[in-house]
């Protein structure tokens, strides 16, 4: 394997990438990854370059087309200007909090989801379903990690209340200032391996990092000893290489995340609800007093939480609206696009279309 090979692969380089060079692509430019996302500029490494460099590339008229941490991207091999953006295995995303709801990246190429919640007052099985569905929905594996379990007397019910949110839910219970402890999440830690942190502020995700790197050059922040709540101790998306030769991506801390475009990632999280409705005797079933609506049945029954069913209600309606909204959006840009002058040609005349 050649060095330059080698030092792509450590990064997470792999055919799926590698496929969609041309010839002249692969003769005139070099790959490199975004390790990290700032205001107005990003970080990008690969083989035998190490820069910053403008966020702004060609192609990048909307949000969703801009660097996320964990993208690939060409650039020209003499001057390293940026060429484009390769297509993604996968990105996260979401509606940024405010009024204007922009649409925020969040992080791209990930291999496995840790999601990040502790055993205390913060703990959220609303939240957790929300970060569940951005995962499944993009087809990476979830792994819901429990922090602060050395400061409860029991945390096996923290791990109840998760694994029972899915069948097949992977859920590691640890004390993130343990290195033994967090030796459990080594498995999805390999070389070229890329996970994702995502988790509300306080739950111990830098603590968890530098564990996870050996390192304590992760600001950590105290939780509010009022609600158990914490402040955002991280402030850009960034990809931290860890022992095991992975990479870890942390992104802040997030407690409103606004869902788009998810509807089937809601549907396998909420699958068990999902195959009922489609068992009611009416294809309009409201699911409220029809007869013969299988939802209510298994309420009744017990086999089915009224809560869950008003979580799974709320998402669906939510993930509508700001899908419709985002559409919307989406086509108002487009319009700015093609409404925009032509350049001109030599004699000062528009080309022809």
């Amino acid at each position: 394997m050649t060095s330059h090979a080698s030092r792509l692969d450590e990064l997470g380089w792999r055919s799926f990438f590698s496929a969609q060079l041309s010839d002249a692509e692969v003769a005139q430019c070099v790959p490199v990854r975004v390790m990290a996302v700032h205001r107005g500029f990003i970080a990008v490494a690969g083989d035998g370059v190490e820069t910053l460099m403008p966020s702004q590339i060609p192609g990048a008229d909307g949000e969703e087309d801009r660097p996320a941490a964990g993208d690939w991207l060409l650039l020209a091999r003499e001057s390293h200007e940026p060429v484009r953006l390769l297509r993604r295995a996968n990105l996260f995303k979401r509606l940024a909090a405010g009024v204007r709801q922009r649409l925020q990246v969040i992080a791209a190429n990930v291999d496995t989801l840790f999601v990040v919640a502790s055993c205390n007052d913060d703990f959220n099985i609303a939240r957790l379903e929300r970060y569940l569905v951005l995962a499944r929905d993009v087809d990476v594996t979830p792994v819901v990690v429990l922090t602060k379990t050395d400061l409860v007397d029991a945390w096996e019910p923290f791990a109840e209340a998760a694994r029972a949110l899915q069948p097949d839910l992977i859920v590691q219970a640890v004390n993130a200032r343990d290195p033994q402890s967090v030796a459990a999440l080594a498995k999805w830690c390999g070389p070229g391996q890329t996970v994702a942190f995502l988790g509300s502020s306080g739950v111990g995700k830098s603590t968890l990092i530098n564990t996870l790197r050996g390192s304590d050059t992760l600001a950590t922040g105290a939780i509010r000893e009022d609600d158990g709540k914490g402040r955002h101790t991280t402030t850009a998306r960034e990809m931290h290489r860890l022992e095991g030769g992975g990479w870890l991506l942390d992104t802040p801390g997030m407690r409103e995340l606004q869902l788009s475009e998810v509807a089937s990632g809601i549907a396998e999280v909420f699958d068990d609800i999902v195959s009922l409705a489609q068992e009611c005797r009416f294809s309009n079933c409201t699911h409220e007093a029809e007869p013969g609506c299988r939802i209510v049945e298994a309420i009744d029954g017990g086999s089915l939480d009224p809560a869950r069913l008003a979580r799974w209600r709320k998402l669906a309606t939510e993930e509508a609206a700001n899908s419709a909204s985002n559409t919307t959006r989406k086509a108002r840009i487009a319009g700015r696009v093609s409404a925009a002058p032509q350049p001109s040609n030599r004699n000062g005349r528009r080309p022809r279309r």
